[in-house]
């Protein structure tokens, strides 16, 4: 009876699976702070790409860790790049089975750790950062992206990308624009993953975790310039958010359930403190009740997993 009145159901084509691929990396490494987490070489990351597809998951998000890293980020900019390579072997083997998202930011590929180029004074450099972000698009889209998730907070990103794209003839490919992401204290394993040189902080352009007003004027800003989905990051901490820009926008909504809130529950469970799936599916159903379209987690697969057995278990 609570399944037939179930008001809110997730399933794994509204989920988004985050994988982490690494140059020159053969055998899959774990991720020191996310349990069950892994850098991928290339095979491990199609089996990774796989595993999500059988299930059911709608997409995967990548994110490349580079060999070598500059100032200006120009590895992000090559159409061999580890991101872009990695692209181009998962749209050759799933083909338009699974939607490919890849991140359009510089923070992986920056000597600095910065999402932009940097000018003389040590600072983020938007309009410059705005030119590298057009181009990396390009070359993204090239190798054979679906849809970018424009990540870096600079002003006017999403009105660059879109314009690139189009003038490349590359009107397929999406936008999900970070309209709301917040100068978080969750993000700690994830630049781990990464291998994130940052020096200092993003608060310069990323938004004030206080702030309201501000995040439903950069919502509007990134709709008016073209964005196909809109995000909000990080997920469970800022519901509220979500809820309020699900209202707003007429295109649909995502959110990152980001390394910070998965390994608070990951602690958690192995402690002995709370039951680990229940708590899983917990925050991914209250993501769909706040209003996410998308849920992009690292629990995407595995929670497919579970919940299409439990459907056959059923049966």
């Amino acid at each position: 009876m609570r399944r037939l009145v179930r008001e809110f159901r997730v399933d794994g084509t509204s989920l988004m699976q985050p994988l982490f691929v690494k140059e020159g990396l053969v055998d899959p490494v774990a991720i020191d702070g996310l349990p069950g987490v892994l850098q991928h070489g290339p095979d491990s990351l199609l089996e990774a790409v796989a595993r999500a597809h059988e299930v059911g998951v709608g997409a995967v998000m990548i994110f490349g860790v580079p060999r070598d890293r500059d100032a200006t980020g120009s590895g992000a900019l090559h159409p061999d790049s580890v991101l872009a390579s990695s692209i181009r072997s998962i749209r050759q083997r799933f083909d338009d089975r699974i939607v490919i998202a890849a991140d359009l930011c510089l923070d992986e590929f920056t000597s600095h750790g910065h999402c932009g180029v940097l000018d003389r004074a040590g600072r983020v450099d938007n309009d410059a950062t705005l030119e590298i972000y057009a181009r990396m698009a390009v070359v993204l889209a090239e190798a054979g992206v679906h849809l970018l998730g424009t990540s870096g907070m600079m002003d006017g990103q999403v009105g660059a990308v879109r314009s690139a794209l189009d003038s490349a003839d590359r009107t397929d490919v999406g936008i999900m624009a970070y309209a709301v992401k917040y100068a978080s204290a969750f993000y700690g394993p994830f630049r781990g993953a990464v291998e994130s040189r940052l020096e200092g902080d993003r608060t310069t352009y990323q938004q004030d975790p206080a702030n309201f007003r501000e995040a439903m004027r950069e919502v509007r800003l990134d709709v008016a310039e073209g964005a196909d989905i809109i995000m909000v990051k990080p997920g469970t901490i800022y519901f509220d958010v979500l809820r309020k820009v699900s209202e707003m926008v007429d295109v649909p909504t995502a959110t990152y359930i980001v390394s910070g809130e998965t390994a608070m529950i990951e602690a958690a469970a192995a402690s002995g403190s709370i039951d680990r799936e229940a708590a899983i599916d917990e925050i991914i159903t209250s993501a769909r009740r706040a209003g996410a379209t998308i849920i992009c987690t690292y629990w995407a697969t595995e929670f497919a997993r579970r919940s299409s057995r439990d459907s056959r278990e059923r049966r």
